[in-house]
């Protein structure tokens, strides 16, 4: 594995635009480290856990959480079961406060005692969850905003989330204990063994290969992904920016931790998702003979992955349907067509 790019220095009200738009991981060292939260979670020992907490309850402690519970048994990582049929978890809700307090009692076991459970609250609207929190701890740049990025909050024990990619970018800032990300490029994932893509955890396919004890007889091409990988362990302040389709794996490496990411997209806002086409090209493209489907690689590679302005050049402007520059109505009856094609 490889250290990643580290950026000291930068501040959260004047962010370079040459990092929103990397196509590389980017390490952010203490980048959100004025923030109170953070501040409040750089005391010594499990007395800035507790700090941290309690700045959250001042915040949200009645509002209504996702927790994901998982048995002592499976070492924080929330995962499937043996057969793969279903998760190795469950989900249950709760309020803020209450999900606190298990943590700090949970971390507050002496060492040497039995392993604990996995208590684990994933992505949560910070605007709903926390009122108020972003008008001191915020990305507050004004171009940033202007992405109107989605921010969520993530909190937990030691806990491991396999390698998965997402659509938007994202900076993900670590406000209290210790976060390690491993990153993969979009091209390894022939190497990471991805599971079902219906069946997930959270919604994005993920790795099948525990990162912390590989099989490589099992998985001897995930010793590739591994050549490639980038890793950086964060603090207290610093963040990270993994631009989209980069696989990331998770752990939480404190018995107290919380994250808070922003996460946007570089395109347009009639967009819809590729995973969509992704879907349908296993129903429509896959089973096809081989000839058929190299005809339409060049079918997809003419309309689509090369694509230029002299595409369509030779067709009058008002003729050009879906193949003139895509704007909002365009994006609506093209949905249209492709509606009532699934549904004839």
């Amino acid at each position: 594995m490889n250290p990643m790019r580290e950026l000291h220095g930068l501040r959260a009200d004047a962010l370079p635009e040459d990092v929103l738009t990397s196509t590389q991981p980017l390490l952010l060292r203490g980048m959100v480290a004025h923030w109170p939260i953070t501040q409040a979670a750089l005391q010594p020992g499990l007395q800035g856990g507790r700090a941290a907490a309690d700045y959250l309850r001042g915040f949200g402690a009645e509002s209504a959480v996702g927790v994901l519970l998982g048995q002592p048994e499976i070492g924080g990582r929330f995962f499937y079961n043996d057969t793969l049929t279903g998760l190795n978890f469950r989900r249950e809700g709760g309020r803020l406060g209450r999900v606190l307090d298990a943590l700090m009692q949970l971390a507050a076991v002496p060492p040497g005692s039995p392993p604990p459970p996995a208590l684990y609250v994933g992505s949560t609207s910070v605007d709903t969850c926390l009122p108020g929190f972003r008008a001191a701890n915020d990305l507050s740049d004004p171009a940033f905003q202007a992405r109107d990025p989605l921010v969520s909050i993530w909190l937990g024990n030691r806990t491991r989330i396999a390698a998965h990619f997402d659509l938007p970018d994202n900076i993900a800032c670590v406000v209290a204990g210790r976060r390690r990300f491993t990153l993969f490029p979009p091209e390894a994932v022939g190497d990471l063994y991805v599971g079902p893509l219906d069946l997930t955890p959270a919604g994005q396919a993920i790795s099948l290969v525990d990162m912390a004890a590989p099989d490589f007889e099992r998985h001897p091409r995930f010793a590739n992904a591994l050549a490639v990988a980038q890793v950086a362990e964060m603090g207290p302040g610093d963040a990270i920016f993994i631009p989209s389709l980069w696989w990331h794996q998770v752990e939480a490496l404190e018995p107290f931790n919380v994250l808070v990411n922003y996460w946007w997209r570089q395109s347009p806002e009639q967009m819809d998702s590729p995973m969509a086409t992704l879907l349908h090209a296993l129903l429509t493209l896959r089973e096809l003979p081989p000839a058929q489907r190299e005809a339409w690689r060049a079918l997809f590679n003419h309309y689509v992955f090369d694509a230029t302005a002299d595409t369509a050049a030779h067709i009058p402007p008002h003729a050009r349907s879906v193949l003139a520059p895509m704007d909002a109505t365009g994006a609506q009856a093209l949905r249209q067509q492709l509606i009532k094609r699934l549904t004839r």
